[in-house]
């Protein structure tokens, strides 16, 4: 008795002096983004709040880099649990549902304080299709503003004809054809070689993308369109959501709370020091020409119509709502 007295003492010693280790929870996070994007940096800000907010319950390791997942795998990582929780970008899964796409749509909003409206109005939408896939939505946070890096000069809507046109979803693809580009898939990583190589030439994206990629060395030009601010998502799986303690819960989304509003604010930010960073390292950076930017919001209307017929009474809702 004295022994068993004397372990179970030796292990509750143990257990207090590791700050109950015994207890924690230990997540990994995958997410594409670089280590030094906008978006991992909230990520990693993200789990030291939950540490901190749950007293070091739960620790959340972020993997950056599509280290672990690449980044069209992370969604289903997450609902099968190889993951509990992972950001993935979130219109790149248009073609499994229409709502996942909505914010590609171009001049379907303008500014910041539209795609914030417009998240509002999608949330509840997005909270139940992820509901129904045994997955809960945590934060979700924009990119700046989707703008043009060419290879050429960019002027004339003509010029579209023929260009290899990066792809990064499906509402992109379809607009490079009502172009007359030809769109081609291309993830993150591989956007700087594609270009050198000649696979793509012309590309629809953020500064935030194009400062990670050291956009000067592969394009010369940056055309603002503002055309679009697409979002990523950052979920967890229900069950594993569910299986921690009430407080740990609500901490959590006390968390991501924080998480999104400073998500918002870090997107405001790089958009703005991206501009300059870009120009600074030789990139012509300028406003497209009006030519340009009536091609787009003509090309917009068939895509908003196409949407609306996928999309079915959510999406007229949607469309209602926020008009």
């Amino acid at each position: 008795m004295r022994f068993i007295a004397a372990l179970a003492a030796g292990i509750l010693a143990a257990f207090l002096a590791t700050g109950g280790a015994l207890a924690q929870t230990k997540w990994d996070m995958p997410t594409g983004y670089a280590e030094t994007s906008f978006k991992t940096i909230n990520d990693r800000a993200f789990a030291e709040d939950v540490k901190q907010l749950t007293g070091g319950k739960v620790l959340i390791t972020v993997h950056p880099n599509a280290v672990l997942f690449k980044m069209p795998e992370i969604k289903r990582a997450v609902a099968t649990g190889q993951v509990p929780i992972g950001e993935f970008f979130l219109s790149a899964y248009g073609n499994e549902d229409p709502m996942f796409e909505v914010d590609a749509i171009p001049f379907l909003i303008e500014g910041y304080d539209g795609a914030w409206k417009l998240y509002q109005v999608q949330k509840p939408f997005l909270e139940a299709r992820f509901s129904r896939q045994g997955l809960r939505l945590l934060y979700s946070v924009p990119f700046p503003a989707q703008n043009f890096y060419t290879v050429q000069p960019l002027t004339d809507p003509a010029q579209f004809k023929g260009l290899k046109f990066r792809a990064q979803n499906p509402v992109v693809s379809r607009l490079a054809e009502q172009l007359g580009a030809i769109p081609v898939t291309i993830q993150q990583p591989e956007v700087p070689q594609a270009f050198l190589s000649g696979v793509a030439n012309i590309m629809m994206t953020s500064t935030a993308l194009g400062v990670e990629t050291s956009a000067w060395e592969y394009t010369k030009y940056y055309y603002v369109t503002n055309a679009m601010y697409v979002k990523t998502a950052v979920i967890v799986n229900e069950r594993a959501f569910k299986g921690l303690p009430a407080d740990v819960q609500q901490a959590m989304l006390k968390a991501a709370q924080g998480a999104e509003k400073r998500g918002w604010e870090m997107s405001k930010k790089n958009e703005s020091d991206g501009e300059k960073i870009l120009a600074s390292k030789g990139i012509t950076v300028g406003k497209a020409s009006p030519a340009i930017m009536e091609a787009l919001r003509k090309a917009s209307g068939p895509l908003v119509q196409d949407w609306l017929k996928k999309a079915g009474p959510d999406g007229a809702a949607l469309v209602k709502a926020l008009r």
